[in-house]
């Protein structure tokens, strides 16, 4: 039966309260539900999750969402339970043992089920995928199978094994950075199956790009103070170092009326997951993060991004910047640069992959392993830790040995043949790597140092042209003037005692700790 034109508008009124599409989403949503496996690359805060959530509540079937971050999880589940949707779930490692088992045994009465990567590894996980009716798997965030999954998250190059669990249904895709080749990187990955692309400019034209040139970190401290004082709105300020993250917490807290937190990958998955959530019920009106928060956060009212210091490549820039202003009002980002800065991402960039060194003593290790019959550690961090290595080095080798069948499980399999060619392999793949990420951050310095339109510049390989103009102040180039930004104040309450900042001035670091990714 022909169903009436305005029949997804009428789903999207009914399920969500919106009155029409945003841009893409229809498209998108059309190929989806006629079985298309579909690439849809749409801005930041453009609601690419009603691009499977709405096909999940009209086709027979359940939809597999893959998600990386559990915050993002949690929720969306929760915004869907309190539209009284409640055929979904979130399979995640917060879940204790009971409350998973329970969602696994009753998987099949879900419509909507959201899984990490990692998780869709587990061997029962897939024999549940192997009895269900799979009408749709969701890849979210897809550029981490070609930016990120060689090292951040190496099981999302393990997607295509899944799928063939699901008996082959179709797949969505979705990204905010997938330039052409990272967009032909993941059809590769998923098996070279044909993909309709549906691919729209990322420009987020309410949002004014600013760079800040700064002599040193006392400088840093005076820019923070001066605009925080002046401008009381929602804002996060990106570090790449923990330790700088919590000593800019502590003295922003003790210089501006302001609720500030901190929040990093070292942290506590509960106390991340509390801090996230105070800030979207305007509880902390500053979050000093590292990359790790943020992907998936849906606060409209964001009104300014701060770097603190430089990210390793444009992709991770465009997706920070694009959490501000996602209610389409202006907002501001702002990238503090000093020349000693360079520094820091290219040390970074140094430690996110193996030494030639360090893989040769994971070799030798391994064999000495082998030799005497010894099984690899269950625990990862056990593992890296005896290797020498980080846990992120150690996902990117482990996913390489199990490539060339040298390590299944937790077994050891040794033939010099295949041991040569896997370590030729991976250390000319860790030599080709590294040029790769010298070669973005050569893009992020080469974008600052820029003369002309700093949007135009950002954007070009990304999309072929921009929403121009810019519906606010354009950038720092274009001649952006603070006193012409009027967002509306937030007020907050004078009383600053919370109980997090006494234990963040007592577990300050010794050292420092840098975020990857």
């Amino acid at each position: 039966m022909e169903q009436p034109v305005d029949y997804l508008e009428q789903n999207l009124n009914q399920f969500f309260g919106y009155t029409s599409f945003r841009r893409g989403q229809r498209e998108i949503i059309e190929d989806v539900i006629a079985g298309k496996n579909v690439i849809g690359v749409l801005p930041t805060g453009s609601g690419k999750s009603i691009c499977y959530q709405l096909p999940a509540m009209l086709q027979d079937g359940i939809t597999i969402v893959v998600s990386p971050l559990i915050s993002l999880m949690m929720d969306q589940v929760k915004q869907l339970k309190a539209k009284h949707w409640k055929q979904v779930a979130a399979i995640n490692s917060f879940m204790d043992r009971k409350e998973r088992e329970q969602v696994l045994q009753t998987l099949h009465t879900y419509r909507l089920i959201y899984v990490s990567p990692e998780l869709l590894q587990q061997e029962m996980l897939q024999n549940k995928l192997k009895t269900l009716k799979v009408s749709l798997f969701v890849i979210d965030e897809a550029h981490c199978i070609s930016q990120w999954g060689h090292e951040f998250r190496p099981d999302y190059m393990r997607l295509q094994h899944i799928i063939t669990y699901c008996n082959y249904p179709p797949i969505l895709a979705l990204s905010a950075t997938a330039t052409a080749k990272v967009q032909t990187d993941i059809i590769q990955s998923l098996g070279n199956s044909p993909f309709k692309k549906h691919v729209y400019p990322i420009d987020r034209s309410n949002i004014a790009l600013c760079i800040q040139k700064v002599d040193d970190e006392h400088d840093k401290m005076t820019v923070l103070t001066a605009i925080f004082k002046k401008y009381h709105v929602p804002a996060l300020i990106y570090f790449s170092s923990r330790q700088k993250a919590e000593e800019i917490a502590v003295l922003l807290a003790e210089r501006i009326n302001r609720r500030v937190a901190v929040y990093h990958g070292g942290m506590e998955q509960y106390d991340r997951i509390s801090i996230q959530q105070q800030f979207m019920n305007d509880q902390i009106d500053v979050v000093c993060c590292t990359s790790a928060f943020g992907m998936g956060i849906n606060k409209a009212d964001i009104r300014l991004i701060i770097h603190y210091h430089l990210t390793t490549q444009l992709e991770s820039y465009i997706q920070e910047i694009g959490r501000a202003g996602r209610d389409g009002k202006a907002s501001v980002s702002v990238l503090l640069y000093c020349r000693k800065d360079i520094h820091l991402p290219k040390f970074i960039i140094r430690r996110e992959l193996p030494e030639i060194d360090e893989l040769d003593a994971v070799f030798q290790k391994l064999k000495q392993w082998h030799d005497q019959k010894n099984h690899l550690p269950l625990q990862e961090e056990e593992l890296s830790e005896q290797l020498g290595i980080s846990s992120q080095q150690w996902r990117l080798i482990r996913y390489q040995l199990e490539r060339y069948a040298i390590i299944r499980q937790s077994n050891i399999y040794f033939h010099i043949d295949t041991w040569n060619k896997a370590y030729q392999y991976i250390s000319n793949y860790i030599e080709k790597r590294n040029k790769a990420k010298k070669s973005r951050l050569n893009q992020v310095l080469n974008w600052i140092h820029q003369t002309e339109c700093l949007r135009k510049h950002l954007y070009k390989e990304f999309t072929p042209s921009l929403l121009s103009p810019a519906t606010d102040q354009c950038c720092s180039n274009c001649g952006f003037l603070w006193e012409n930004w009027d967002p509306v104040q937030k007020k907050t309450p004078f009383c600053m005692n919370y109980s997090w900042q006494e234990k963040l001035k007592q577990k300050l670091l010794i050292g420092d700790t840098y975020e990857t990714n």
